[in-house]
């Protein structure tokens, strides 16, 4: 039987909504978003099905709304909306509901995100980044008991101890964590992705990772959650994304530190960090920088006049 080429159209789509899952990793590589793809389906087959149908209903909002074409290709349009349809399959029971949940949100993402982006160009705003992704859910959790959603308890993490193999494998986990999954596999996923994609960023991951259970176990936050990789993706997502604005190393290690240091906070605020801790911290670094510049160029102008 012979097998007919997808029209350009389908090719095109399918190549933005890889490039949708590597967003994820701050990337646009389809090879990369391919194995963010295959992570999931291979750790958790159950939430494959919301990442899809968030990551399409995001990209189909914003074709409708005739957004940049150049956007949507690179996926910029797809991951928030894969992100929410994540937390919507893991966070609440099934129900009816459930996919309409998913197909709003992911639709109010890039109506979130496209005059974020549109001021980030033309006014010099901070990223973006996952905020709608994280205000959506924030927003879900609230409203849950009026939309009659019944929120399953997540899963305590079983690893307790402090051997060898569960320490190699932390990093690996933190990484995963990203994909909400603690599986070393979907973190080696994950890894490989960013090697495929950016090597550099690849190692900043690692080591933000690692400066995550390294800061878990030395301030004895609790060992079950530093061995699980609670506290590596957002030191992780910190490091890829200021490593690619910023050459010199003190930028990510610093964003990494940062990122640490906020995300118990929001167990006091009682909300879920998600990856507010890793925005934070981008936006805390970016507008010191921006700060700088001004004062720089404002005193240069003082001592010209």
């Amino acid at each position: 039987m012979q097998h007919l080429p997808l029209p350009p159209s389908s090719r095109r789509g399918f190549i933005g909504l890889l490039s949708g899952f590597s967003q994820i990793l701050l990337q646009s590589h389809p090879g990369c978003g391919l194995l963010v793809l295959l992570a999931i389906a291979a750790g958790a087959p159950a939430l494959l099905g919301g990442a899809l149908l968030g990551g399409l209903s995001s990209m189909l909002t914003a074709q409708r709304r005739g957004y940049p074409q150049a956007d949507i290709d690179i996926g910029l349009y797809g991951y928030n909306g894969i992100l929410l349809g994540m937390l919507v399959s893991i966070t609440f029971a099934w129900s009816p509901t459930l996919p309409l949940l998913i197909i709003v949100t992911g639709g109010l993402s890039s109506l979130i995100l496209a005059p974020w982006m549109q001021r980030l160009r033309e006014r010099h705003w901070l990223p973006a980044f996952t905020f709608p992704f994280v205000g959506l859910s924030w927003l879900m959790l609230a409203l849950a008991a009026p939309l009659q959603l019944q929120v399953q308890p997540s899963p305590l993490p079983l690893l307790s101890d402090l051997d060898w193999l569960n320490v190699v494998a932390a990093p690996l986990r933190g990484l995963g964590q990203v994909i909400f999954l603690d599986q070393p596999l979907a973190g080696l996923c994950l890894l490989s992705g960013l090697l495929l994609a950016d090597r550099r960023a690849a190692l900043w991951a690692l080591l933000g990772s690692a400066s995550g259970l390294s800061l878990a176990l030395y301030l004895g936050w609790p060992q079950h959650g530093a061995l699980a990789g609670l506290y590596g993706y957002n030191a992780a997502l910190a490091g890829i994304a200021l490593s690619q604005v910023h050459r010199r190393p003190w930028a990510p290690l610093l964003g990494i530190l940062l990122a640490l240091l906020v995300q118990p906070g929001f167990t006091v605020l009682g909300l879920p960090a998600l990856t507010m801790p890793f925005i934070l911290a981008c936006w805390l670094i970016n507008a010191g920088q921006l700060l700088l510049r001004s004062t720089g160029t404002m005193g240069g102008r003082t001592s010209e006049d």
